[in-house]
C-alpha cells in the first residue's frame, strides 16, 4: 500500500472521490494527492499506472444461488476476480459489500473465498443478510468478525482516509428496511470523535444508507442519525449493495453509490411487483452484469455515467 502524503487543500481535498471508475462486477478506486483519479474501466486499465491509494469494490455474489436468473454464479464471480487480476498495478485492497453467499452455507463461503482470493488482495467485509441465516451468524462471524465491534462493524485507516464498514443486516425491520442499531450510533460517534473534518470518509454497509426504495426495503431506518454524526465532515463517500444495480445520489457533503451484483440482476425500483432475482434471456444476461463508469466533472454536481455491458 502507498503511503504518499495527502498535501490537498480547500475544495480539492473536499472532492475526495468524486471522480472514480464503477465496474458492474468490480469497483475501481485511486486516490492521489487527496484527490481520485480514474484509471478508465477495469479492461482499460490494465495498461495505466496506478498512483496512490487504489482500491476496488465487490458486491453479492450470492455463491450457492442457482436459479434461473444465472445458474452459474461462480462463473461470473470469477469473470470479475479475473478482471481485477488483470491489473497490473495491484490495489491496496478490496471491498466486499455483503451477500457473499446466498444461504450461509458453510461450502458457499468456502467456494467464494475460494474464487476471491485468487486477486490475491486484502479484502474487507461487510455482511449481507443472506451472509447471516445461520444460528448465531457464527460462520460469517469466525472468517470476517475477529476485531471486529458488536454485530461486525469496524472502521481503519489507509493513506489518510478513514473507513467505516457498518453492519444493517442484523436487525431488519419492517418491510426488509436495515438498521444500525443505537448500540452501532454510539460507535459510529465515538470513532469520528477527534477526526479532522477535512479528512475524508468511506462508509460501506450492504443496504443502502439512504431511502433508495422503501417499499422493497431499500434504505436504512436509523440512516439519517448515523449521517447526523459525519455533517461536518467536507467528504464523505456511501458504497453500498443489495439492489444490485448502479445508483447514485449526492446530497451536501454525501455522495452515496450501490454496486452492481457479480450473481444476478433485480430490477428497477418499482418496476416489478417486487426485489428479487431478476430473470432475463440468456444472451442479456452479461449486458445486465457488465460494467459501468461514473466520472465527476469539474464544475458539475451530477456524476456521468456511462454503462459498458460485458456483452451486446
Amino acid at each position: 500500500m502507498s503511503h504518499n502524503r495527502d498535501h490537498g487543500e480547500g475544495p480539492n481535498r473536499r472532492k475526495v472521490l468524486e471522480c472514480m471508475t464503477w465496474a458492474g462486477t468490480g469497483v475501481l478506486w485511486t486516490i492521489a494527492g487527496g484527490v481520485p483519479h480514474s484509471l478508465g474501466l477495469v479492461g482499460e486499465a490494465a495498461a495505466q499506472e496506478a498512483k496512490g491509494l487504489t482500491f476496488l469494490q465487490i458486491s453479492d455474489s450470492h455463491m450457492g444461488f442457482d436459479k434461473p436468473a444465472n445458474p452459474n454464479v461462480k462463473g461470473t464471480l470469477e469473470e470479475a476476480i479475473g478482471r481485477i487480476k488483470a491489473i497490473p498495478a495491484k490495489p491496496a485492497f478490496m471491498i466486499h459489500t455483503g451477500d457473499i453467499t446466498h444461504l450461509s452455507k458453510e461450502q458457499e463461503f468456502d467456494d467464494a473465498e475460494k474464487i476471491i482470493s485468487q486477486a490475491k488482495l486484502d479484502v474487507h467485509y461487510v455482511p449481507g443478510e443472506h451472509d447471516i441465516i445461520d444460528p448465531e451468524n457464527k460462520l460469517y462471524k469466525e472468517r470476517y468478525g475477529r476485531g471486529t465491534k458488536g454485530s461486525g462493524y469496524y472502521s481503519f485507516d489507509a493513506n489518510g482516509v478513514h473507513f467505516m464498514g457498518l453492519v444493517n443486516v442484523a436487525n431488519l425491520k419492517g418491510g426488509g428496511m436495515g438498521s444500525l442499531g443505537d448500540e452501532q450510533l454510539k460507535w459510529i460517534e465515538d470513532d469520528l470523535k477527534g477526526r479532522s473534518a477535512s479528512q475524508p470518509i468511506v462508509v460501506f454497509a450492504h443496504i443502502p444508507l439512504w431511502a433508495l426504495y422503501p417499499t422493497w426495503g431499500w434504505g436504512t431506518e436509523d440512516s439519517e442519525q448515523a449521517l447526523g454524526h459525519l455533517k461536518r465532515f467536507g467528504s464523505v463517500t456511501v458504497l453500498n449493495g443489495h439492489i444490485h444495480q448502479v445508483m447514485q445520489k449526492v446530497e451536501g457533503n454525501v455522495t452515496f453509490h450501490t454496486a452492481r451484483s457479480t450473481a444476478f440482476p433485480q430490477p428497477a425500483p418499482g418496476a416489478a411487483p417486487s426485489a428479487g432475482p431478476l430473470k432475463v434471456p440468456d444472451d442479456k444476461l452479461r449486458t445486465m452484469l457488465g460494467t459501468a463508469s461514473v466520472t465527476f466533472k469539474q464544475g458539475e454536481q451530477r456524476l456521468a455515467i456511462i454503462d459498458t455491458p460485458l456483452a451486446g
